[in-house]
């Protein structure tokens, strides 16, 4: 059954809540919802109907937000190599219902699922479970959908790419966002748009895990890059790139794109422009310490080894340097459900826990273009978690959330 909005108020009390904005505990939490939305904080009095959830010695804090999942991968059952051509879109998309609901467990209420790397005959399905979570349907956060990523034929977006298929086999289309030239990049974000996309994103250099080449290899040429920004932007929405190669980086500033996913390998004159331009950077850090690379063929291990202590760099030095970093992952390559081993990561490179925590609350809603989360503050949607302990201090108590709610609506109490 769809869970329902409370037909009453709802009272959370907590020892502690995290003013974000201040960086400052308050003691205690308390918390007046109205539907699904946070009607006081501190509340002086409460409705006799109210009904009080007291969690007792724990932190309330704003739902913490992923800027980069895939959640039709991964997940449970997902060993197989072949899962690109043994999954037809209704098993994929069940499988993003599965690691939607392991995803808000862990207390992140809102997602950025950037790319579909399945044959779809152009259905977004990550549209369809946004329409579904949206609904009551399913139990999962809240989605910003972008379809299809933008891909260059063997880019590292193209999923025929990493199984290494022979030609023919998962023949994919422009709608599927394999685009080539000028007119198929335009025509390939505009169907995402049309569609139900909220995000762009496209291909602008290799990856870790390609066999075309190498990392850091400029994928897409300026011009292209330069019409898929201006395709998404006259519609309103911004871009995100993936992008590890300083080349590839550099074309996507030029480009106006709004978001760097990765940026391991920017050089410092290109994070000077970053910063100056005021670009997002999603840094996904955390694959440098967790990410299983022990079954790749031996090329791309060796790939890896150069890459990832380049990206731990680069992010130490965004960070000491104030560029924008919003938090995100990368799931599945770091398991669903286990998003904030993201923000250990954030803190191990530089961050102090509370902006390790902005990153995943305020920074990414400035991201997302939304003033409705991200803190707890009068007026804004109710979705709140709690963790043990000072998460101020120990930014590792994110890993063991004991409460979700999202919306107003209960969705984890231990």
């Amino acid at each position: 059954m769809p869970r329902r909005l409370p037909d009453h108020p709802i009272h959370v009390r907590a020892a502690r809540m995290l003013d974000v904005t201040a960086g400052e505990l308050i003691e205690p939490g308390s918390l007046l919802i109205d539907g699904e939305r946070i009607a006081e904080v501190s509340p002086t009095s409460v409705p006799d109907d109210a009904e009080v959830i007291d969690l007792g010695d724990v932190t309330l804090l704003p739902g913490l937000m992923d800027m980069e999942v895939n959640l039709f991968l991964g997940g449970p059952d997902h060993r197989s190599p072949l899962t690109a051509v043994q999954e037809d879109p209704a098993v994929r998309t069940l499988r993003g219902v599965t690691n939607g609901a392991r995803t808000l467990r862990a207390g992140f209420t809102t997602v950025r699922n950037l790319g579909l790397f399945i044959q779809t005959n152009g259905i977004l399905l990550d549209v369809a479970l946004k329409k579904a979570i949206d609904l009551g349907w399913v139990d999962g956060p809240r989605v910003v959908p972008a379809g299809h990523a933008i891909c260059p034929t063997g880019g590292h977006l193209d999923p025929t790419m990493f199984q290494a298929f022979a030609p023919h086999v998962l023949p994919l289309t422009v709608e599927e966002g394999i685009a080539n030239g000028i007119d198929e990049v335009r025509k390939a974000v505009r169907y995402q748009i049309k569609y139900g996309a909220q995000v762009i994103k496209v291909c602008a250099s290799g990856g870790v895990m390609s066999h075309t080449g190498p990392a850091g290899a400029q994928q897409y040429s300026d011009e292209e890059l330069a019409a898929i920004a201006d395709e998404a932007h006259r519609a309103g929405l911004k871009v995100a790139a993936h992008a590890h190669g300083d080349q590839g980086i550099k074309a996507a500033l030029a480009a106006g794109i709004d978001c760097i996913e990765h940026g391991s390998l920017m050089s410092d004159e290109t994070l000077a422009t970053f910063i100056e331009q005021g670009t997002f950077l999603v840094a996904t850090t955390y694959l440098a310490d967790g990410m299983d690379v022990s079954h790749a063929p031996p090329e791309l291990q060796a790939k890896a080894a150069i890459v990832f202590p380049q990206a731990k760099a680069t992010i130490s030095k965004a960070i000491a340097q104030g560029a924008k970093v919003a938090c995100g992952t990368d799931a599945p390559a770091i398991p669903h459900g286990r998003n904030a081993k993201e923000l250990l990561a954030l803190v191990d490179r530089g961050m102090t826990p509370l902006q390790a925590i902005r990153a995943a609350t305020t920074v990414a809603a400035e991201l997302i273009d939304v003033d409705d989360r991200g803190r707890l503050d009068a007026g804004l949607l109710a979705d709140v978690i709690a963790v043990p302990g000072n998460p101020l201090e120990d930014i590792g108590v994110t890993e063991q959330v004991r409460f979700v709610m999202k919306g107003g609506r209960v969705y984890r109490r231990d």
